[in-house]
């Protein structure tokens, strides 16, 4: 699977289009990182990390396999 898939798989989720029309809306940039440097093992398959940003803050980070098949969330909000 392409990278930018990954991305787009988080990028068009339900709930990441609506946080990012709000950010928008307030005039926010907001950025999606692909962490190829921190691939993350969850039983025994390997997962991509998705960071989604704005304001220089994290909102949120998935995690999507290689394939594309599988996206996994990180609960926690704002990481700092």
């Amino acid at each position: 699977m392409p990278l930018r898939r990954a991305v787009s798989k988080v990028k068009f989720l339900r709930e990441t289009e609506a946080w990012a029309s709000s950010m928008h809306k307030t005039g926010a940039v907001v950025q999606y990182a692909l962490l190829l440097d921190e691939p993350r093992q969850e039983q025994g398959r390997c997962y991509w990390p998705v960071e989604v940003r704005a304001s220089g803050k994290v909102w949120r980070r998935y995690y999507v396999s290689p394939d594309g098949k599988t996206v996994l969330e990180r609960k926690n909000q704002w990481l700092d």
